[in-house]
């Protein structure tokens, strides 16, 4: 059976380094928001204030539950050091053995 899991994604600098981006992810999944974190080390090219950017990040992926997504990105917000944060969300099909993880955790 199918059953669905939300993805809320974020970018943080790339100037943090692995022990910080460690630390806030660890930070969130105390929370009990989210039960998973994805980390991983992208560049990000976009326009920003009419110029054109190229910049080191972390792309962020949370797992999380459709009644607790709402909560995971007010915390996101909240402790984001950009004054536009990327915030994506969007319902994911998964398993129904992993979604109950994501519900149970």
């Amino acid at each position: 059976m199918i059953d669905t899991v939300y993805v809320v994604e974020t970018t943080l600098s790339g100037e943090l380094n692995e022990a910080e981006i460690g630390h806030w992810s660890q930070s969130i999944i105390d929370t009990g928001l989210v039960s998973c974190v994805n980390i991983e080390r992208i560049t990000s090219i976009y326009r920003w204030e009419g110029k054109i950017q190229s910049n080191p990040e972390w792309k962020i992926q949370l797992f999380t539950t459709a009644e607790s997504k709402e909560k995971a990105i007010l915390k996101i917000k909240s402790e984001h050091s950009y004054d536009l944060p990327k915030i994506l969300c969007w319902p994911t099909e998964s398993t129904k053995e992993y979604s109950d993880w994501v519900k149970g955790e």
